[in-house]
């Protein structure tokens, strides 16, 4: 006993990093509120020792006065990764990205709400700091070399290499399903369940490597292709169908390819059923469009009498009753990347951002433009946040934001109204145009002190039976409102709202309000796996007639719905989402591998399946369903970033 002891005070150093790494593991968990006591546990646990011990043989090496400043600067690091996680989390809902991190100084704009959330989360915070702290208060004992005999450093490498094989033979030994840490450490990038099963600093290690080391996941591509063709062959021979497809040579296209992974792209591509053109093909041939992108919108802020003109649109147009917005990693522009490509985003970067070169022809500014229509995009924000000034002109517009020709009152955030108000007339009087909206007034803080656009309405809503919080995010709604309602006015009195229709979604659910708040404006408690998703897409023309479409849909569907309903020539095998009003069997994904299909919904956070009501399934054709479904959607994730990655529009089609 007196020799264990005598060993510890020796390497007091060790004992500090060990026990330092497993409380902020665990008390980040415990703060964000997901999961601790699971098998996550125990992987924190094997590769936190492995780290410290990786840390400690470093701090023994380094020369005296250099190791105590390494390991105090390595604290300081290690607490700032975690108290940072916990700030973003607190805003976004998920953790940050190593990629993220390295363009931090986009985002500073935004440090006004950053503030707010430290200052909201301040106790959490400085108990995180704690670890640190104690290391300041007692560097000398910690600090102190002179008693570590220099041999223990072989021992200490055994003890790294040997629990990190141990954690990496106990994953390969464990289950490999969807979000299993298996999965999660090979296979999939999914920040939250990563933190949950491995621990952060085992998260933000393998995000920063996939980074460096252009990670690729790994699929059964045989498998998913093979179950394509299934579908694709039980199709009826009807040489009468029509299909929105364009004619690729795909064989050809094999036949002459010397890279195995656009080999892999052609023949999964040439593998998928395309939809058919149906009843509402060409509904709106020859319209012109308004697409919105709304921040953080919500069917929760659609009252009849604070926000009418979007409760006759959510109410007279197409009603969607079963509409789905995934939240991504990057939010906004992951958001905005989805409903306006019709693609997942790659994990762990900005895809949007990454896309700037790519050739991008399904995206409705390219195809109106070639069709003849004056495309014009409009931000009420920065112009060059998150690569705007890039990205909208590649997809076929010309964009104005602020700081490049957007001049709007200085106010935070601004309003949706007074840039409609500026923009409208820029191309209302075109004979043929489409606009793009990416809006802010609805963004975060919902504050009446730190919002400009909650102060303004405050009066409409001051009343409200609601938290403070929620009145100030339906004030931010009513600015949108009353943009939706001067943009019809506007269309009226130039003749064109007979020709024109509005088709409005949003980036993601309004996590800037605390869960409560959502629950108010709900009416009662929100599931918060799939129902929290939940929202409008709006498609509306003045005069159409209303219909319900109950077939669940996500904001992936939004751009071939779109491209349908106009009539434009698009490849559907070509888009992860499908036409809303095709054929084809619903299928909504959520970014953590949740689905909704025909046949029910997949909860994977909790592992969880509900049949839908005709599906006849049993217990053992449920978990193979899962499976199969599950191995299609890691096939949807690879070879959307591979269209990213690849440039592949431009392979099979051309510029």
């Amino acid at each position: 006993m007196k020799r264990i002891i005598a060993t510890m005070k020796n390497n007091i150093a060790f004992i500090y990093l060990i026990s330092s790494i497993m409380s902020l593991e665990f008390l980040l968990k415990l703060f964000v509120g997901i999961k601790i006591f699971n098998i996550g546990l125990i992987y924190s646990f094997l590769f936190s020792v492995a780290i410290a011990s990786i840390i400690y043989i470093l701090f023994i090496i380094l020369p005296k006065k250099l190791s105590k400043w390494f390991l105090i600067i390595t604290m300081v690091l290690i607490s700032l990764l975690f108290v940072s996680q916990l700030v973003y989390f607190s805003i976004f809902k998920t953790f940050y990205i190593a990629y993220s991190a390295g363009n931090a100084g986009k985002v500073f704009e935004f440090v006004g709400e950053a503030f707010y959330e430290i200052m909201k989360n301040l106790h959490f915070i400085l108990i995180l700091f704690i670890p640190l702290f104690y290391l300041i208060i007692r560097r000398n004992p910690i600090l102190d070399k002179s008693k570590i005999d220099k041999s223990i450093i072989i021992k200490f490498a055994l003890t790294s290499i040997i629990l990190h094989m141990l954690a990496i033979f106990l994953i390969n030994q464990g289950n490999k399903d969807t979000n299993s840490p298996y999965n999660l450490y090979y296979n999939i990038h999914q920040p939250e369940f990563s933190v949950e099963n491995l621990g952060m600093l085992t998260y933000f290690r393998l995000d920063a490597k996939r980074q460096i080391l252009s990670w690729e996941p790994k699929i059964d591509h045989e498998y998913i292709v093979s179950m394509n063709l299934v579908e694709r062959n039980q199709m009826e021979e009807n040489k009468n169908i029509q299909y929105n497809q364009i004619d690729i040579d795909f064989d050809s296209l094999i036949a002459n390819e010397t890279d195995p992974e656009l080999v892999g792209m052609h023949e999964y591509f040439s593998s998928i059923t395309p939809s058919e053109k149906n009843d509402f093909t060409g509904m709106f041939k020859d319209h012109n469009l308004i697409f919105i992108t709304a921040e953080g919108f919500s069917h929760l802020a659609v009252k009849e009498d604070l926000t009418p003109t979007l409760y006759k649109m959510v109410h007279n147009g197409l009603y969607f009753e079963n509409f789905y917005t995934s939240i991504w990693g990057v939010s906004t522009s992951d958001g905005e990347y989805v409903a306006t490509n019709g693609l997942m985003p790659k994990a762990g970067v900005w895809s949007f951002s990454l896309s700037k070169d790519n050739f991008l022809p399904f995206s409705m500014g390219n195809q109106l433009k070639a069709l003849g229509y004056i495309t014009k995009a409009y931000h009420n924000h920065t112009y060059d946040y998150y690569d705007r000034d890039i990205t909208h002109p590649n997809m076929g517009y010309d964009y104005k934001g602020i700081g490049n020709g957007l001049i709007m009152q200085d106010i935070w955030p601004r309003s949706d109204l007074e840039m409609m108000e500026i923009t409208i007339p820029e191309f209302i009087n075109e004979d043929k145009f489409h606009a793009y909206y990416m809006t802010v007034s609805g963004h975060l803080r919902y504050s009446f002190n730190g919002n400009a656009i909650s102060r303004k309405n405050k009066d409409l809503v001051e009343d409200l039976d609601y938290s403070e919080n929620a009145k100030a995010y339906l004030a931010t709604q009513i600015e949108l409102d009353r943009a939706l309602e001067y943009l019809l006015e506007e269309l009226k009195k130039s003749n064109k709202l007979q020709n024109t229709f509005i088709v409005l979604s949003t980036d993601h659910y309004p996590y800037g309000l605390d869960k409560d708040d959502l629950d108010q404006l709900n009416g009662s408690k929100i599931e918060e796996s799939i129902e929290l998703y939940k929202n409008n897409l709006i498609i509306y023309k003045e005069g159409m007639e209303h219909l319900v479409v109950s077939k669940p849909a996500s904001s992936l569907d939004i751009l071939p719905t779109i491209s349908n309903l106009m009539g434009v020539e698009f490849d559907s095998r070509l888009l992860m989402g499908i036409d809303i009003f095709s054929n084809k069997s619903p299928f909504v994904i959520f970014s953590n591998r949740s689905f909704i299909t025909d046949q029910g919904v997949y909860d994977s956070k909790n592992e969880e399946f509900i049949l839908s009501g005709d599906a006849t399934l049993s217990v053992d054709e449920i978990r193979d369903y899962i499976k199969r479904t599950s191995t299609i959607i890691d096939g949807k994730f690879y070879y959307s970033q591979k269209i990213l990655e690849k440039d592949y529009y431009k392979k099979v089609l051309g510029d």
